[in-house]
């Protein structure tokens, strides 16, 4: 395994940094550690090796440090999840990942925390409030949609696990747009840098070919290059696998049709892009913005790993209980 060919993935969008990475660093482990979200060293150590500042400063170069902070604490939160499901036998458990993920969304929506609750729930449900603060109410509407849809995935992924199911390639590509969360990270582009898109763009369908393509982007892109740690864990949702899998290929020729698969959605984005109706030099530059977090987010995401240690990790984890 550890002799696999990685092929460059297409990236022609520069990486940038946003200026305020450094006091994102501080604040980052601080807040994981005031929600105890960190339980023991192992989880520390891992969540410390991970760097998901370093994400949150790649991906939303030009965000002011407030939006900054609350957009790396969602991340960090849903990493944190991520790992409870990959790592922990509740990914196993369908039920009981339904039975979170339904308290998240009540929380979400303004339930009030009980001596029940979880940190992650603590977590969240800081997270609502500082979002609410800000006075976006708009977009907290569409980021609670998301995380509605990001929850689905994670129930579906957990049944799949329990069932010991490969998916097909196109029903994978169907979850695996839901479960990575990428949604709800693009989602936050319109908070970090207070990009207003207009309801009938929104619904436009080159708009929306436009946030799937990136979707899938950023979520094969992560699979090819955290392939590695998925098969020293024995977690078959990826795109490398189930190519590997379902169309027999060999692994280095699935890395090798999952990069192709990547690239190719890449040069349809760009020519997507050309294709956006212009609705107003006002509203063109709202679209512009949009579309350049887009770009930030690809190579953000790529430049994040390069010097992340979450792929060169895998130990087992326990649940954040209350």
């Amino acid at each position: 395994m550890n002799n696999l060919i990685f092929p460059d993935l297409y990236c022609p969008f520069p990486a940038q940094i946003n200026q305020h990475v450094d006091v994102l660093e501080d604040h980052a482990m601080e807040w994981a550690l005031r929600f105890n979200l960190l339980r023991d060293e192992l989880s520390y150590q891992r969540f410390r090796k991970s760097k998901f500042h370093s994400l949150a400063a790649s991906t939303y170069p030009n965000c002011q440090v407030e939006e900054l902070k609350i957009a790396n604490d969602i991340i960090g939160l849903l990493f944190v999840w991520d790992d409870q499901c990959d790592i922990s036998d509740l990914g196993k458990q369908p039920e009981i990942v339904n039975t979170y993920c339904n308290r998240f969304i009540e929380i979400l929506n303004g339930a009030k925390l009980t001596h029940k609750d979880t940190p992650l729930t603590y977590a969240l449900s800081d997270v609502r409030k500082r979002i609410i603060k800000s006075g976006n109410l708009t977009f907290f509407h569409h980021f609670v949609h998301s995380f509605e849809d990001y929850f689905n995935g994670c129930i579906e992924e957990a049944n799949n696990r329990l069932n010991i199911n490969i998916p097909t390639l196109e029903n994978y590509i169907k979850i695996r747009s839901s479960v990575s969360a990428v949604a709800l990270c693009l989602n936050l582009i319109e908070f970090c840098d207070w990009v207003k898109i207009p309801y009938i763009l929104r619904n436009n369908e080159v708009f929306k070919k436009i946030n799937q393509k990136a979707i899938n982007i950023i979520a094969w892109s992560n699979d090819i290059l955290s392939v590695q740690r998925e098969i020293s864990t024995g977690h078959v949702h990826n795109l490398v696998l189930i190519l590997h899998y379902q169309q027999k290929l060999p692994l280095e020729k699935a890395i090798r049709f999952a990069v192709e698969m990547h690239d190719e959605e890449v040069r349809e984005l760009i020519n997507l892009e050309k294709q956006i109706p212009s609705v107003g030099i006002e509203v063109d530059g709202e679209i512009s913005k949009y579309i350049s977090g887009l770009h930030s987010w690809i190579s953000g995401h790529i430049d994040w790993y390069s010097h992340s240690g979450r792929y060169q990790i895998a130990e087992s984890t326990q649940l954040c209980a209350s």
